[in-house]
This record gives C-alpha cells, structure tokens and sequence, in this order.
C-alpha cells in the first residue's frame, strides 16, 4: 500500500515542535527566532513574506543547511528557534523535519503556513 502525504507530513510533524500562527507572529521580530519561507518564488512575489524571513525555495533547502555547500546559509545553524512555513504547512513540514535531521536543534514548522499567519493579521513584507 502506497503512503498517503497526508501521512508523510503528519510523521514529518511528529519529529519537530508545532506552533500556531498565533505563537510564530509572537516570535517575528524579536531575537528569538529566524523565519524561513520555503515556498516557490511565484508564491512569495505574489503574495509577499513574513517581515525579515530567509527565502529558501525547499528544493534548495539541505544545500543551504550543510556546512559545507557553496550554497550555505550560515543563519540555518544558529542557535535560535528556526520557524520554517509555506502556504498551508506541509512542504514546511518536511522542511522543519529535514532540517532536524541536519542539526538545525530548534527547526518548528508553522502550523497552517502563510495562509494562517495572513488569517490572523499578521504583518506582512511585500517583496
């Protein structure tokens, strides 16, 4: 039998921390945390991002992670909470999951993603 995304993505979220869009927009704009857009640029230029957050296409996600890709991004591995989102919170999911197992300690997925975070006001940074 085939395995479902739906259950990929709830055993993704069972290895990481789960915020709200309530807890995450808590989060923006302090030290505390560092955001990371993992959905497509077409999505971001439309619809615009989370003040201050990394874009981070998930396709190129585990070469900005690892220490030793030209591609890396040194803010992935700092010891602050990194709260990763797309639209809805699955491709974030994995994300978050990934992460994990990379060595990024506090990766949390944004539960709901974009679509969450704008349902409840919060501030956006157009691009």
């Amino acid at each position: 039998m085939a395995t479902s995304i739906r259950d990929i993505v709830n055993e993704a979220n069972s290895t990481v921390e789960v915020i709200d869009a309530e807890a995450a927009a808590d989060l923006v704009d302090t030290d505390q945390a560092i955001f990371v857009d993992v959905r497509e640029p077409v999505e971001v230029a439309r619809e615009g991002k989370v003040p201050h957050a990394i874009h981070l296409p998930r396709g190129l996600l585990e070469f900005a992670i690892a220490a030793d890709s030209p591609a890396h991004n040194p803010q992935l591995l700092m010891d602050k909470k990194i709260v990763f989102y797309c639209a809805s919170g699955g491709r974030s999911a994995l994300a978050a999951a990934t992460a994990k197992r990379m060595g990024v300690v506090q990766a949390i997925n944004m539960a709901g993603g974009f679509e969450a975070y704008k349902a409840i006001g919060g501030d956006i940074e157009d691009v």
